[in-house]
């Protein structure tokens, strides 16, 4: 059995470096407290450190991404020994990373042992695309941990489901989902692409939204979402496909109990066989020859 919590992460201004570690150790020390093996944090997360850079920076586009660029090494240092100090495992909240001439959107993976690696997002979406300039980024990854193998979608990469697919066929049991979304319908297309994944693939899916309004912070002003861990709704599984959820907009962890033998069974002999059938699927999802041009 492992347990697993996913994070409803409010954004926070920060007066300097202590402030945020303080709060960063709270919050895993809680879920710690709670049983918690793995704890994912969401999309952006770390966009508060461009307040350390104060008010001038934060409120710049493109001085928000630098500033928390530079952060980035120490971030990753601090989650780094909060995972071994718990012993857990952490996905940190994503951030910018200067990988090249422009910015990756990149979370990373921590282990009681240390870093284990990354995964940068890899679709993205018209603001990153268009106004922030933020590009994608290395290739996806799936990491083999104790609690099972695990893959991670970043925010608008879970609406595409031969990513998650991918990532499943390699392995992958547990799918990670840190988001940022602004509106209610942008929480809902991630929310619905978690459950559609965690459906068609029967297996796990932890969604970790971004919480907050935080208008001294370029690209981050709006946050709603919930934190959720969902499942197949099927044979010994929630019929709701809800393992644990947090209510709307309040920050907290959602933390849910699960065997990952329970993924294995489901794929053997659920109620229905999305897994299984897959391959039929794709097969099937051809024109007839005789079907008419429009």
């Amino acid at each position: 059995m492992i347990r697993i919590a996913a994070a409803a992460w409010p954004v926070t201004w920060h007066d300097d470096w202590a402030s945020y570690e303080a709060k960063l150790a709270a919050w895993v020390a809680e879920a710690a407290g709670q049983g918690a093996d793995l704890l994912v944090f969401p999309e952006y997360g770390l966009m508060e450190l461009a307040s350390l850079g104060g008010a001038e920076v934060a409120a710049d586009l493109e001085g928000a991404l630098a500033e928390v660029a530079r952060h980035t090494p120490a971030a990753e240092a601090l989650h780094a020994r909060l995972a071994a100090e718990h012993g857990v495992h952490i996905l940190a909240a994503s951030g910018p990373v200067l990988a090249g001439a422009r910015p990756v959107n990149r979370a990373a993976l921590f282990g009681p042992g240390g870093r284990i690696g990354h995964q940068d997002k890899q679709m993205m979406t018209r603001f990153e695309a268009e106004d922030w300039d933020v590009v994608p980024g290395g290739p996806l990854t799936v990491f083999d941990t104790p609690l099972g193998r695990l893959g991670v979608l970043i925010c608008y990469d879970c609406e595409f489901p031969l990513l998650a697919r991918a990532l499943v066929e390699a392995g992958a049991e547990i799918l990670l989902v840190p988001s940022c979304t602004e509106t209610v319908a942008g929480f809902t297309r991630v929310r619905v692409g978690s459950m559609a994944r965690a459906l068609e693939n029967q297996c796990v899916v932890v969604h970790a939204p971004l919480l907050g309004e935080a208008a001294w912070c370029a690209g981050v002003e709006m946050n709603r979402g919930r934190a959720a861990v969902y499942g197949p709704p099927d044979r010994g599984w929630p019929e709701t496909g809800i393992l644990a959820e947090t209510a709307m907009d309040v920050p907290g962890w959602a933390v849910a109990e699960l065997h990952r033998a329970a993924i294995a069974e489901v794929r053997r002999d659920g109620g229905v066989l999305n897994h299984r059938d897959w391959d039929a699927h794709v097969a099937r999802a051809r024109l007839g020859a005789g079907a008419e041009s429009p």
